[in-house]
């Protein structure tokens, strides 16, 4: 049986060959990467969600120079002070880079572990499905989460969209949730080679309606970017891609080489 249910009727999906069959005889197949694509049109919007291929493919490349090694090491840690066993949920899990993490070090702590992981993009989960042969993949959003009530003894988010409501519905009372987020400083030198005037990102309070705030942990350093590609796929991975006009767009195309902050919180609650 699936850890996942259908997204349709809710109820439990089997594995039967290369399809995801629920007792209500919805279907859906998995792709030959292992994947499979449970999210409904009515859970995607009215604009096209998730990252591109190209743009899936710089994250990949820019997150395997190992940038964002030290926010990784740390999850990982974090994972394992807080995890003895059971089921855990990437919530956005892109690419895979920090997924395939958390496999590697439970499987070296010898923690037995049921790792699903969804993102909205199919590019992302497909390239995910290739690099974590351990976990069971799905394309569906962080907003409707295609699992149990109460079936998750962990969930990890990392950058994704926050929706503390089903985040606590999939999570067993007193499991555990662990969110990466931008700090204060991060990418500033970035961003002041980019904007005219540039600002520091908004670190909300803590507390978070249902959950038992743990703990914060700060993770800090300097990344030496040293060509044009790294930069502009480092910016891509960022929301302000998306609101950067021309001149900006220029200004980041002319830099071969950058040193810029990494400003990371990696937060931990438990679901009361």
């Amino acid at each position: 049986m699936s850890v996942f249910i259908c997204p349709v009727c809710g109820q439990n999906l089997d594995i039967s060959g290369n399809s995801y069959i629920c007792p209500n005889r919805h279907s859906f197949d998995r792709a030959k990467s292992g994947y499979v694509n449970l999210l409904l049109s009515k859970h995607m919007g009215k604009t096209v969600h998730g990252d591109n291929k190209l743009m899936v493919q710089a994250r990949r490349n820019f997150l395997g120079k190992g940038y964002y090694k030290p926010l990784c090491d740390a999850l990982c840690l974090a994972v394992t002070e807080h995890f003895t066993g059971g089921t855990i949920i990437d919530a956005g899990c892109g690419e895979g880079y920090y997924t395939g993490a958390i496999i590697e070090q439970l499987k070296q702590r010898d923690i037995a572990a049921e790792v699903c992981g969804i993102d909205i993009s199919k590019a992302a989960v497909e390239y995910c499905a290739k690099l974590c042969r351990g976990a069971e993949l799905a394309v569906a959003s962080v907003f409707h989460i295609p699992v149990a009530d109460s079936s998750c003894d962990m969930l990890v988010t990392l950058f994704a969209p926050y929706c503390g409501e089903e985040f606590r519905r999939v999570l067993k009372k007193g499991g555990v949730m662990i969110m990466a987020i931008p700090s204060a400083d991060h990418l500033w030198e970035l961003k002041q080679a980019v904007y005219d005037t540039p600002y520091k990102n908004e670190v909300k309070p803590y507390e978070l309606e249902g959950f038992e705030f743990i703990r914060a942990q700060k993770v800090t350093y300097n990344m030496e970017l040293t060509s044009s590609d790294d930069i502009m796929a480092l910016f891509s991975m960022t929301p302000y891609y998306y609101r950067t006009g021309r001149d900006q767009q220029e200004r980041l195309a002319k830099l071969d080489s950058l040193s810029t902050k990494a400003d990371f919180e990696l937060l931990v609650y438990r679901n009361i």
